[in-house]
């Protein structure tokens, strides 16, 4: 098993530098052809900064693909199985009307249309969803027109998904990195593990999904030099969708040995199957409930579902205090949590004493989201260990009645220019981006009213 182990390493690692590689020249041409908008009110960047990163993240994709049909474990993958060309065939689609959003904003039921149909045209070519297996009933058929309605639905919402998490430096490309992850270790056990030639693109394709990934944040992290844009996000929530796909589609769950004993002890066995199987976007969930809330806020509010707006998770982590990188981390926490959470539990769902660290780590995880609500202040002895935010505010010395003249038309300043408290400066985030470039200019627009200089 180690060779095909180092295969995937290999792919992945090619796909990696590829798209590093490119990535600068890249930013070049984004540059050069214009693709760097101005500055909207809903975004929070101070500065044009370049999109079109999808350009070197699609090159990595093709290039993954193309090495791994050169290597003698992963070329039967391509030989017994048209996904890889059917995959390659969806993404260079959906690539090309990214880039074209990214240079002209094209509309955006235009970029629905041409989600479905690069759906469609991987469908075609056999990447579809042929059954699914539902707890005590067995594997359900699908006929022709639901695995289509099916495969299309799948893929469109994970785009739109991860094109609405898209909204801060690294933040999508860190979660989808993190969700192909847990998404290659388990089609790698459902081939290794129970020997089934089938999940072999599944593997492949989140293998190259992490290479794309891990090769595009050195140049993403805050502050980000390029922006992956709609033709990098479309892209990597295609392929990830197609993962999932590929092994919900092709994997015949009777081969898995699963179904033996009693209907009820069947179902108890083959659980932690279902669960991936079924539920493929819990390794994206948290960018499906920014999609799903989003939605609902838009369409309570009598706006369009496609609509912008300030609304989204990272935002609101932004507005309650966090600082641009802690929101992305724990957006990376919580996504690690739900997708290697589901993936443990696949793997032992007999052991209990599994639910306890899930249980802790997500109290962790709330306690990481309240802290900036709740800031303890620490004893004067560690108060140089800790940042400014968390030491005792020491008494203002006597001074004139100039001074604390002064003082106080500076305090009233400072309150006029709506600044969260006197023990730092307002920082505005930056590096939002793409369709869902919004956030925060309250700020500035706020310290421009009140007469300071911006």
């Amino acid at each position: 098993m180690g060779q095909p182990v180092r295969d995937y390493l290999l792919t992945l690692c090619i796909t990696a530098a590829v798209t590093y590689l490119l990535t600068g020249p890249v930013r070049k041409f984004a540059i050069a052809a214009g693709a760097m908008p101005e500055i909207r009110a809903r975004d929070v960047h101070r500065e044009p900064t370049p999109r079109l990163g999808g350009i070197a993240m699609f090159f990595g994709l093709c290039a993954g693909l193309l090495v791994a049909d050169h290597l003698d474990r992963l070329n039967s993958v391509f030989a017994l199985s048209n996904e890889p060309r059917a995959l390659l065939s969806g993404a260079a689609l959906i690539w090309l009307i990214g880039v074209l959003d990214d240079k002209f904003e094209i509309d955006a039921l235009i970029k629905l249309g041409g989600q479905m149909i690069a759906a469609g045209v991987m469908v075609m070519q056999g990447l579809t969803i042929l059954w699914l297996p539902i707890p005590g009933i067995g594997t359900v058929g699908l006929t022709q027109w639901q695995g289509t309605l099916l495969t299309v639905a799948l893929v469109v919402l994970t785009i739109n998904a991860v094109n609405f998490v898209d909204g801060l430096d690294g933040l999508a490309a860190g979660m989808v990195c993190i969700a192909s992850a847990a998404f290659f270790l388990y089609a790698y056990r459902i081939w290794f593990g129970y020997g089934i030639e089938a999940a072999a693109p599944a593997t492949l394709f989140a293998a190259v999904l992490m290479g794309m990934c891990l090769g595009f944040l050195p140049h993403n992290m805050h502050p980000a030099r390029i922006f992956m844009g709609d033709s990098g996000s479309m892209l990597i929530g295609l392929v990830l969708a197609a993962s999932a796909i590929s092994i919900t589609g092709q994997v015949d769950p009777d081969a898995l040995k699963i179904f033996e004993g009693s209907t009820r002890q069947a179902t108890h066995a083959a659980l932690p199957v279902f669960i991936p199987l079924l539920l493929p976007l819990t390794v994206i969930a948290i960018p499906m409930a920014d999609l799903v809330l989003a939605i609902v806020r838009r369409t309570w509010n009598g706006q369009s579902p496609f609509a912008a707006d300030r609304g989204h998770l990272h935002h609101r982590l932004l507005e309650i205090g966090h600082s641009h990188s802690r929101a992305v981390f724990i957006m990376y926490f919580w996504s690690a949590l739900i997708a290697f959470g589901a993936l443990t539990y696949s793997v032992h769902s007999a052991s209990m004493w599994i639910m306890l660290p899930i249980v802790t780590l997500s109290a962790v995880g709330l306690v990481l989201l309240l802290l900036p609500r709740f800031r303890p202040r620490a004893p004067r002895w560690a108060e140089s260990f800790v940042p400014p935010r968390y030491r005792r505010r020491k008494a203002a010395p006597p001074a004139d009645l100039g001074a604390a003249s002064a003082t106080a038309g500076d305090a009233g300043d400072a309150d006029a220019d709506g600044a969260r408290g006197t023990e730092e400066p307002v920082r505005v985030p930056a590096g939002v981006n793409g369709a869902t470039a919004i956030g925060a200019r309250s700020h500035l627009l706020e310290r421009r009213k009140a007469g300071t200089p911006g």
